[in-house]
């Protein structure tokens, strides 16, 4: 089995491979690895999908995660091996330092993580690992070395820049009528990422993800 085999695999389920690497022990993934697979939503066409999902379209709580659930759970089964999820825990798997590790993801000048396809748009909805030591695409330029950065200065309520994040600012913000375009097209920082722009996301994504958020 190949990479581009997997990848195949991921995107016949609506999935890309987000990254990959080698796992060391201080990488805590829970068991003995050879290669460490990150998956997140393939697009276009990943929304589309999972709304006609049948977890979409029960009442239970949590959908998107269901998903996710079933679908990378039943491929780890497939492959013989074992899937890990950004949503279970505490103690939960270290889906930051592993996007790091990938050579395809970088903190952000947000401290947000940026993918070279996603932008900051980036999500990862699990993670598989494998016996084999596979053969992985090299790691390529952060594109923020290249970029004007319009995400230090996006956020319309100074919630989101150089200096961090200030949740409590950004709940305020979306409280008020200006706020209303955020709730509906999500994130003004996330959105002027250009690799963002490029990624195909809908809005209608980005406004479920919002509508979780602001409860």
């Amino acid at each position: 089995m190949t990479f581009d085999d997997l990848l195949s695999g991921a995107r016949a389920r609506h999935l890309d491979i987000f990254g990959a690497f080698h796992p060391t022990q201080e990488d805590n993934v829970p068991h003995e690895a050879g290669t460490l697979l990150l998956l997140g939503p393939h697009e276009p066409g990943f929304w589309e999908h999972l709304t006609a999902s049948a977890e979409w379209q029960s009442a239970g709580k949590d959908p998107v995660d269901r998903w996710s659930r079933r679908v990378i759970g039943e491929w780890a089964g497939e492959l013989g091996t074992k899937a890990f999820f950004p949503f279970t825990g505490p103690p939960y798997h270290p889906f930051f330092s592993w996007a790091l590790r990938s050579g395809q993801a970088w903190q952000s000048p947000v401290s947000l993580l940026v993918h070279s396809r996603a932008g900051l748009m980036v999500s990862y909805r699990g993670a598989l690992t494998l016996k084999e030591r596979l053969d992985l695409p090299a790691a390529v330029p952060c594109p923020c070395e290249t970029c004007e950065q319009p995400c230090l200065t996006a956020c319309p309520a100074g919630a989101l820049g150089a200096d961090g994040y200030d949740v409590a600012a950004c709940h305020d913000f979306l409280d008020t009528p200006e706020g209303k375009e955020i709730m509906d097209r999500g994130c003004a920082v996330r959105r002027s990422c250009p690799v963002s722009q490029s990624y195909g996301r809908l809005e209608a994504q980005s406004a479920y993800h919002m509508s979780v958020f602001h409860r």
